[in-house]
């Protein structure tokens, strides 16, 4: 069996990874976008791209489960509103079919790599049962 190596990193994160892989996308999208959106939707949507890798490295580095959950939480907020934006884009004709189902495809899978990191880092915030402390039973 294989054995997992340690996340030292945030570049270590499978999800940041996917994430990077999106924001790469992105980039090489909105691209082809007319010139007059430059300042407008295509600077958005990078901002909301490097949002989604910059908030999973920001949460990585914090040391407190609160801060984490935070942080990971804004990547996915970034996250929703890219995909909103690319709808948007499909809609006016600024991408085919085919490259929005493309990108939504990647966007789904850092969706649930990131839901995955936060349900994990909620669930590890959860308090666990200490067993030198003893309960001591009221009959006694």
């Amino acid at each position: 069996m294989m054995q997992k190596e340690k996340i030292k990193n945030f570049t270590d994160l499978y999800t940041w990874q996917e994430g990077h892989k999106l924001v790469l996308m992105v980039y090489k999208i909105t691209r082809e976008f007319p010139k007059e959106e430059r300042f407008d939707l295509v600077s958005q949507m990078r901002r909301c791209a490097v949002s989604v890798t910059s908030n999973i490295a920001e949460g990585f580095s914090r040391t407190s489960r609160k801060e984490k959950v935070q942080f990971f939480s804004i990547s996915h907020g970034s996250l929703t509103e890219l995909q909103n934006q690319f709808m948007i884009s499909q809609d006016v004709h600024y991408i085919t079919v085919e490259i929005f189902r493309e990108i939504l495809e990647q966007l789904m899978v850092v969706h649930r790599l990131l839901n995955g990191l936060l349900r994990t880092t909620k669930l590890l915030s959860v308090p666990l049962p200490d067993s030198r402390f003893k309960i001591q039973d009221s009959k006694q």
